[in-house]
């Protein structure tokens, strides 16, 4: 399995770094043609209307929704989780999302950068010890679709799941414990494809 992440802005290199210390092919993708050559795909924490607009401006908006939409294997942290969400709350004028996942998203709904905390948080399929969550300018999700499973929860749902879309409101790939990227490979992305081979 070869894992993309997305590379136009934010900590990219920390997700790449998670990937390969848990064994994973990874490769920053800026180019339809990387994005043609990964299985699953990581939507990286940073300005979720900066790396929307840069993905227009490398021709990979399109190409990257498309893919979600087929069932691509995809985590966002952050920003990423607002790039896969239907609906956005205080959205900027024009903001636009990949989409994919039933949810309603408020940006920014933890406060600003100087509001940033760390906590410990229960995760449903990790066992202890809990999940070290950081929030850096964070969203939460306000509304869950029917098919959409709520994995943790700090006063909203800070964790969402729906078939093989996982995003989270905070950044595992800043804490150097990488189970949730365990999760989403060996739970969610590996499942799916080994699924869609069988058809």
């Amino acid at each position: 399995m070869r894992v993309g992440v997305l590379a136009l802005q934010g900590d990219f290199r920390e997700h790449l770094l998670a990937l390969e210390e848990c064994g994973v092919s990874a490769i920053t993708v800026r180019r339809p043609s990387e994005l043609e050559t990964v299985d699953a795909l990581i939507l990286p924490g940073g300005e979720s209307t900066a790396i929307a607009n840069l993905a227009r401006s490398f021709d990979l908006f399109e190409p990257l929704k498309v893919r979600i939409k087929a069932g691509m294997p995809t985590y966002g942290s952050c920003a990423g989780m607002i790039l896969l969400a239907d609906r956005v709350l205080d959205a900027v004028v024009g903001q636009e999302t990949f989409g994919g996942l039933d949810i309603t998203v408020r940006r920014n709904a933890f406060g600003r950068q100087v509001d940033s905390f760390e906590t410990d948080l229960e995760f449903a399929g990790i066992t202890h010890p809990p999940v070290r969550a950081v929030f850096i300018r964070a969203p939460w999700v306000e509304s869950v679709g029917n098919d959409v499973e709520v994995l943790a929860k700090f006063e909203h749902a800070v964790a969402v799941r729906q078939g093989a879309l996982l995003a989270t409101s905070f950044h595992p790939e800043l804490t150097g414990d990488n189970r949730i990227h365990r999760f989403f490979i060996e739970s969610i992305a590996r499942p799916a494809l080994e699924k869609a081979a069988v058809k």
